[in-house]
């Protein structure tokens, strides 16, 4: 596993003042001493892959399995190195409340240290943002996204941990990215995914879906009126349909079922049988029109770059993927990409609460480890060689 997503229970509250402080120590002093061990690629290497950041959010006293996980976690990481940045060429933009910031904050590095490659990285935290938002769509209970960080290094390589709530169903969603790993962003740009519960999402990132993206495309660019005339038709016909379903589920005779012009009738029994959750939804023909016809006139050459457009979001993208599955058969993946860690005890008191002198004792050490590790060469030459001459 890679990069990925976690699905961890809505919480809400606030973060008590003094382990929030206590947090930024810590996570300062583990940073510090991965990047001096092991370098910024590997901290973002592990930032990205979920499993070690929910150790991490843990190990800082986090509770292990809410939300805060994400925003708390990050927002402490953020203050943690901040005024470090240049010295450890980690750059942390965006959070919680200031996600729509973001590529102003990447652009203020950016122009600070010259980084040639900035608007790269505005694009790249863009479309995670609208991946996320419009590619895997639970339906029933939609996620929406709250909270965005993108994290870069001085040589343009970065990584995204984003998520996404559901007040319905009192879930999160956490989505993480790793630049290395994204070689197409419209196609499984993260794997590895952990959840407690799985969903039937429209999943347009699946491999299994690219046909129906390509379809998409091209009823944009070639034929935007005949797709304007095909949702219209499904939405007049999908309302009877659903109205025949009530009937149905009503146990009334199929004499009283009221027939459908230009469909078929059918009853399977004992055999799965599946069919677009989205034919239920009711869409807004005059705004869907003026957003088809504006991406027709910017004539995307691929799927990545229609969804890059202003104003193509998830109902765009969901009417789209209709038209494509009912009118041309060309099925999307409905498989949810997902699968189903204590150091000093978590704000909710799981397994127990943090202990003051206990987290005291933690940030000695570890503070104490670097301050110690922060010698010249010729001081630890001369260190080995009294260890060598005692140990002789």
């Amino acid at each position: 596993m890679r990069t990925g997503i976690a699905t961890i229970p809505l919480d809400y509250g606030k973060c008590p003042y003094w382990l929030f402080e206590r947090m930024k120590r810590l996570l300062r002093g583990i940073v510090i001493a991965i990047v001096e061990n092991y370098g910024v690629e590997e901290f973002l290497n592990r930032l990205a892959h979920p499993v070690w950041f929910q150790s991490l959010s843990a190990a800082s006293g986090m509770d292990w399995n809410s939300s805060g996980t994400t925003t708390i976690t990050m927002g402490a990481l953020k203050e943690a190195i901040r005024g470090l940045e240049g010295d450890l060429g980690i750059f942390i933009c965006g959070g919680k409340r200031v996600s729509r910031q973001t590529p102003e904050e990447i652009e203020r590095y950016g122009k600070m240290y010259d980084f040639p490659f900035y608007l790269n990285l505005i694009y790249a935290s863009k479309m995670a943002a609208k991946v996320d938002s419009c590619l895997i769509q639970s339906l029933a209970n939609p996620f929406q996204l709250y909270h965005h960080n993108f994290i870069f290094t001085k040589a343009g390589q970065w990584c995204v941990v984003q998520q996404a709530m559901s007040p319905e169903i009192q879930k999160a969603r956490r989505y993480h990215w790793l630049s290395s790993k994204v070689h197409n962003f419209v196609e499984e740009p993260h794997s590895g995914i952990i959840s407690d519960g799985k969903t039937k999402p429209l999943n347009l990132v699946a491999r299994e879906s690219r046909e129906n993206k390509e379809i998409s495309t091209e009823l944009v660019k070639e034929e935007p009126k005949t797709f304007l005339r095909d949702i219209k038709l499904i939405s007049e016909k999908s309302n009877l349909l659903i109205k025949q379903k009530k009937l149905q589920s009503n146990h009334q005779s199929p004499a009283r079922w009221e027939r459908l012009p230009g469909f078929t009738e059918m009853e399977l029994r004992d055999v799965e049988f599946h069919w677009h959750p989205v034919l239920k939804e009711k869409f807004d023909l005059k705004r869907l029109e003026k957003t088809i016809l504006f991406a027709h006139s910017e004539n995307p050459e691929n799927f990545e770059q229609l969804l890059s457009l202003k104003g193509v979001g998830p109902k765009t993208i969901r009417a789209l993927s209709l038209v494509s599955e009912i009118i041309y058969g060309s099925s999307p993946s409905y498989e949810d990409p997902a699968r189903y860690s204590f150091c000093v005890g978590g704000k909710d008191g799981t397994p127990y609460y943090p202990k003051i002198r206990e987290y005291n004792t933690l940030l000695d050490i570890i503070e104490k480890g670097i301050q110690k590790s922060k010698i010249s060469n010729r001081e630890k030459i001369e260190a080995q060689r009294r260890l060598k001459t005692i140990t002789q």
